[in-house]
């Protein structure tokens, strides 16, 4: 379980996060969404240890990890994928999977894990992660990276940005498999309703706060009434 407690976040003079309060239960699927600016991605960064808070805590399965390194979190289980995942030149995808996991892989284990992703492992494991891939790809290994090493909490930064929209058709795949298959709790931080509507829980982050958590039941209709009203005042303004 991970809990986050009364965190605060400023950069620049600027309040970024305003006494969160979050817990993430075990083997949940959370998607936390809201308008853009609200602090949504800078949550994740927090739990990974990118960012540092100014103040609160971050409790990872009992244990206080508010000081703790990112790669101190990383051996304890937590994963973190990226907006836009970073190219290697040299490095192939079989390269990749087996840093991310500490230890040799066998070439029957990286057909499973590819096969998760809706890659062909023949097509892929030989491959160099460079200007080659697609982003569609490129997400996808990434998130292979992730589901090689098995963490016990799996967070993903908007992996719709940059993607067309059969890789996303894809990606939604991949992370309803996730889902069904979970061992350990996923975050994603997303605007995508077609993330939101997989997840078991969705959090609602505005203004740095967390201003609602429930059901997607719960959350969407008002989320997208509040869109349209929005789209609404636009249009009147034009």
């Amino acid at each position: 379980m991970l809990e986050l407690k009364d965190i605060c976040f400023e950069r620049d003079g600027k309040k970024i996060l305003d006494n969160v309060n979050l817990v993430i239960d075990d083997k949940k699927f959370v998607a936390i969404t809201g308008p853009n600016g609200g602090g949504k991605s800078t949550i994740a960064k927090i739990i990974m240890g990118i960012e540092k808070p100014d103040s609160g805590k971050i409790i990872f399965n009992g244990e206080d990890i508010t000081n703790k390194t990112i790669s101190e979190r990383a051996n304890m289980g937590i994963g973190f994928a990226f907006q836009q995942p970073v190219r290697f030149k040299g490095i192939t995808v079989g390269d990749l999977l087996e840093l991310s996991v500490g230890r040799k892989v066998k070439l029957a284990e990286n057909c499973d894990i590819l096969s998760s992703v809706g890659l062909c492992p023949k097509d892929y494991v030989k491959r160099e992660i460079n200007s080659s891939l697609s982003g569609g790809e490129l997400k996808r290994i990434e998130i292979a990276t992730v589901v090689a090493r098995g963490t016990n909490l799996s967070i993903f930064d908007e992996p719709e940005a940059g993607i067309d929209l059969w890789s996303f058709n894809n990606l939604i795949e991949v992370f309803e498999n996730m889902s069904k298959e979970i061992q350990g709790s996923i975050v994603i931080i997303s605007h995508q309703e077609r993330i939101l509507n997989i997840a078991d829980e969705v959090v609602l982050v505005e203004k740095g706060k967390v201003k609602q958590i429930g059901k997607k039941d719960e959350i969407l209709p008002e989320l997208l009434s509040s869109t349209s009203r929005a789209c609404s005042r636009v249009k009147e303004v034009k």
